[in-house]
């Protein structure tokens, strides 16, 4: 900060040098600047008060003497009871300020709003002393002395506030073009645009240079001093001014107009930012701390479905309710949507202590914030503790269960198949076995679309999750606990997925490994997901698959390139060697797929919700189930793995379990082409 107006200072001094001996003299003058800008900033507040104070008493004097020298067309010297004009304006004008809290600000951040203040308590002051002028002062003082002198004290009062803004903080006028360290376009030139922009006035680090908004109306006007460009011209601005950023500053828009806006801007060479939701600024005022960057949930995500809210609190308002796997991405996200709908109860299970301590303080902090009454009991547990979850579910008798704990990592689990399992089919049978025991009413499973006809440990544990529902839905015959599933692809964000790995990747500097030039996922935004989530639970009758509309997949190579783009970097490739980022073929992992799917027979069947649909599949009767179960139980806990032995134990339990990846049930399938998006 203080380098900066030492530029600025010399750059001011300097500006018109045409000789040694000028230089020289330049550079005393900065010198000696320097020393006096140290000496002020270095004072304590009070003491800069009192200079402020101080120099505004010397103002509303030489105001009231400029205002008679004016009037009489001469040199002024007060007489008599001229004198009383002076002691009045000192009278009538401090009190006023203090109070207008004009000593308050911190004077090298004044804009328009302390501008605004010095205005209001001149005014004020004005109308004061015009009426205290006609009353107490004798009739040969001219009264247009009480008109002219306020209006001088605004000038005066005004430029010093300006003047402080100029020297000591380099982002207050023309001189800030120079210094700031990245030009920016801020694309909407509404109030969000309007507000964020006054707000980078007051950041040295960014430099306004211009508005972009898609209203003829506004072309070629300006907002504060900012001009305002149409959109076809983003291009010639970015290269004109060097635009180094550009920020969305469009809150209230639909996400897909904000995707519209993203496509328009690839290519440009600028990095892009931009500014929550309406709905998540606080009071609806709008901060430099709001600005954030552009996440691939923005690029890929949906306009959400506003949820049925009868559906949405069915299985939840006024109820006890558990969370396995809270502090997951998923099970935390069911979490904070949950306690919005009022539950009697949360009841958080976790196995990590730091995700659960994060968690349930969020959870806290929410509740006192929104006064939502919910009781909240964290619980370190692992799911596979027969006995103990037995113990948990007994004491605190959830009526509704969202079974989210499961190891989901494909290599992982595939390098740690025993544990994987034990955790997954043991974890979720130990559960449902609690649940049935002690009267929960929904017991509903998060399973992954990697459950159908898998290629790895991971997805066939949780297509064995399933079966076991499926079954023990079965036994009861539409009694007792109504089991049920909900089967999706990929959330965004979630912890390591891709989009963070090449978040990592891109922050440093490349290369961004894809581990297939054609390999495609499904994608949804974690909230749409856990919103969802509790809607399908709540449809259940006993024994549902239920599947998510997850759009169509996406191309991975295709994310990584839109990442790398939207950040501000070019792709390094043959067509561009001197790009900046490179994507590198890795080769497909262990038990990876080229595509995932959602259905095991193709025969979705639609529900009361657009985004929700059911599916009929087959499943094992229960007895026939423990038998697999307990062999591969017994395998477990010898520890010792025979991985074909394993792997033929799966088949057995799991139609269409393969280790190959390319299988010859293997079928084409579309995938969407982000560059279209």
């Amino acid at each position: 900060m203080n380098q900066n107006i030492l530029d600025i200072s010399f750059k001011f001094f300097s500006r018109n040098v045409n000789s040694f001996a000028e230089a020289k003299a330049a550079k005393k003058n900065v010198l000696i600047f320097q020393g006096l800008v140290f000496m002020f900033l270095g004072m304590s507040r009070f003491a800069k008060q009192c200079i402020v104070f101080a120099i505004d008493s010397f103002y509303i004097l030489f105001t009231v003497w400029l205002a008679f020298a004016l009037r009489y067309e001469n040199v002024h010297m007060p007489k008599n009871e001229e004198w009383y004009a002076y002691i009045l304006a000192v009278l009538i004008a401090l009190p006023i300020f203090i109070i207008s809290g004009l000593y308050r600000s911190i004077f090298r951040y004044s804009g328009f709003a302390a501008l605004n203040s010095v205005a209001i308590a001149c005014l004020q002051y004005g109308v004061l002393y015009f009426i205290a002028f006609i009353i107490l002062l004798p009739v040969g003082i001219p009264r247009s002395i009480g008109i002219l002198q306020p209006l001088l004290l605004l000038i005066g009062i005004g430029s010093s506030r300006a003047m402080a803004r100029f020297w000591f903080h380099p982002a207050g006028l023309s001189v800030s073009q120079k210094c700031n360290k990245e030009n920016i376009l801020i694309y909407g030139a509404g109030s969000a645009g309007i507000q964020v922009a006054n707000a980078l006035q007051h950041n040295a680090n960014y430099n306004v240079r211009g508005f972009v908004d898609d209203d003829e109306k506004l072309y070629k006007k300006c907002i504060n001093g900012i001009t305002v460009y149409s959109t076809a011209s983003i291009k010639a601005v970015v290269e004109k001014s060097k635009i180094s950023s550009i920020l969305i500053a469009l809150p209230s828009e639909k996400r897909s107009r904000h995707q519209e806006i993203y496509r328009s801007l690839i290519g440009l060479g600028v990095h892009v930012r931009t500014l929550p939701g309406i709905e998540d600024i606080a009071n609806g005022k709008i901060s430099v701390s709001d600005i954030r960057e552009v996440e691939i949930e923005d690029i890929l995500g949906r306009d959400p479905v506003v949820p049925d809210s009868n559906l949405f609190k069915r299985c939840i308002d006024g109820k006890a309710v558990l969370v396995t796997g809270a502090g997951g991405s998923i099970g935390s996200e069911l979490c904070r949507q949950i306690i919005s709908l009022r539950p009697q109860q949360l009841i958080l299970v976790e196995q990590s202590e730091y995700n659960l301590y994060a968690l349930n303080n969020e959870l806290e902090e929410r509740i006192k914030n929104h006064g939502y009454g919910v009781r909240l009991l964290p619980i370190l547990a692992d799911v596979a503790d027969r006995e103990y979850m037995h113990k948990i579910i007994k004491q605190y008798r959830p009526e509704t269960l969202y079974h989210a704990a499961a190891y989901k990592h494909v290599p992982l689990v595939e390098c740690n198949p025993l544990e994987g399992l034990r955790n997954n089919v043991f974890g979720t049978l130990s559960v449902a076995e609690a649940s049935r025991s002690n009267g929960v009413k929904h017991f509903i499973l998060i399973s992954t679309d990697k459950a159908v006809r898998p290629t790895n440990i991971m997805g066939a544990s949780k297509r064995i999750a399933e079966l076991i529902l499926q079954a023990m839905a079965d036994e009861q015959n539409g009694s007792g606990t109504c089991f049920s599933m909900v089967r999706f692809g990929n959330v965004l964000g979630s912890s390591g997925s891709v989009v963070p790995l090449f978040k990592h990747q891109i922050k440093n500097g490349g290369p961004i490994t894809v581990t297939h030039q054609d390999i495609t996922r499904y994608f949804m935004t974690i909230p749409e997901a856990a919103q969802l989530v509790i809607q399908a639970g709540a449809m259940a009758i006993g024994g549902d698959v239920f599947l998510l509309d997850m759009g169509e997949p996406v191309r991975i190579i295709d994310l990584a390139k839109r990442m790398i783009e939207l950040s501000g970097f070019t792709i390094r490739d043959n067509d561009n060697p001197d790009g900046e980022i490179e994507i590198k073929i890795a080769g497909l992992r262990p038990g990876e797929k080229l595509y995932e799917e959602l259905l095991i027979a193709d025969n979705p069947i639609k529900t009361t919700h657009q985004r929700i649909f059911k599916a009929h599949e087959n499943y094992i009767k229960f007895y026939q189930l423990r038998q697999y179960l307990d062999a591969l139980e017994i395998m477990i806990a010898d520890g010792k793995v025979d991985v074909d032995e394993l792997r033929e134990l799966i088949k057995n339990i799991v139609n269409g379990y393969h280790v190959n990846g390319f299988s010859s049930e293997t079928k084409k399938i579309s995938f969407i082409d982000i560059n279209k998006l």
